[in-house]
């Protein structure tokens, strides 16, 4: 399978590496160190579930440059998503598909209104990964993890086809019946993570052995689930239960992405997350305090430390 990586970072580094090192035909859209490190010495994953090392790797700084492919695997930032969106349109113009990868749930219907339906499908990732240094993704614990599936009128062809491709280069991936139900899955555990990690400032083992901070937490993720059902998604009553399981399985030292930008000065992902939560739950008239909270804390940060 021929597949653009649009956003080589933790995310579409890790996966990307492992499906060409099964053969596949990926390039790598990156920019700066990264990309300049990629084109000298490849790219090298380090994880527990096994290292990648790809010697030479095809990357690239221009959209443009690329050939038609079947499938774009794309993990840019939220605020890149719409002037990103029309620099992919000629690399699916022959049949190919976007799949997102990325935080928040706006993403697919974004790149439907620039690209067409039939040329987006959805994406879930669970991976805690990021840049160790240039050309070296570091992968923490276990987790590594990709659901994809069609919407409604989406190509649920293309969707098996990645997925069969994926699961013959040893990723875990699965083909979602529900799209759309499994991105806001992700959205109540992301929204809840990434808002207490940031107001925090600690990563998962601290967070969860305070009280406050744990109840916090999970408050977060209540409110996330009151708007996911207001927006037509049924979330169980049993599901918060379980991602604070999941939440206690962590590794103690697991950070958000979105604390490792607030650290770094980097923008901020903020309103497309606890912000977003905010927004939805005022215009359908349902309280969310915790997340308001959150996101009015994060405010001043959300243009990174030269905003």
């Amino acid at each position: 399978m021929r597949i653009a990586v649009i956003g080589a970072g933790g995310v579409g580094g890790y996966f990307g590496a492992r499906l060409a090192k099964a053969g596949n035909d990926v390039v790598f859209v990156a920019r700066g160190a990264h990309l300049a490190a990629m084109r000298a010495q490849g790219l090298r994953v380090e994880s527990a579930c096994g290292e990648v090392v790809l010697d030479r790797v095809d990357a690239t700084d221009d959209p443009a440059a690329i050939a038609p492919v079947d499938a774009v695997m794309f993990c840019v930032k939220l605020w890149d998503v719409e002037p990103a969106a029309a620099k992919i349109a000629p690399l699916v113009a022959r049949g190919g598909v976007v799949i997102p990868f990325q935080n928040g749930v706006d993403s697919p219907a974004i790149l439907a209104r620039v690209l067409g339906e039939d040329r987006v499908l959805g994406g879930v990732a669970y991976i805690a990964a990021s840049i160790r240094a240039p050309g070296v993704i570091s992968h923490l614990g276990s987790m590594a993890r990709l659901r994809v599936g069609a919407f409604d009128t989406g190509p649920a062809e293309r969707a098996r086809a990645f997925v069969d491709a994926a699961k013959a280069a040893g990723i875990d991936a699965e083909l979602s019946p529900d799209i759309r139900h499994a991105l806001w899955e992700k959205f109540v555990f992301l929204c809840a993570f990434s808002g207490v990690t940031c107001l925090a400032r600690v990563p998962a083992g601290t967070l969860r052995a305070d009280p406050d901070l744990r109840r916090t937490f999970e408050a977060s993720m209540r409110e996330v689930q009151s708007v996911g059902r207001k927006e037509g998604v049924e979330i169980g009553d049993g599901f918060i239960a379980g991602q604070m399981r999941l939440f206690d399985s962590l590794p103690a030292e697991m950070r958000s992405s979105m604390l490792n930008d607030l650290t770094a000065g980097h923008r901020l992902e903020a309103p497309w997350l606890c912000g977003r939560v905010a927004e939805l739950a005022g215009r359908a008239g349902l309280a969310a305090p915790v997340n308001e909270t959150i996101y009015a804390g994060l405010k001043p940060y959300v243009m990174g430390a030269a905003g």
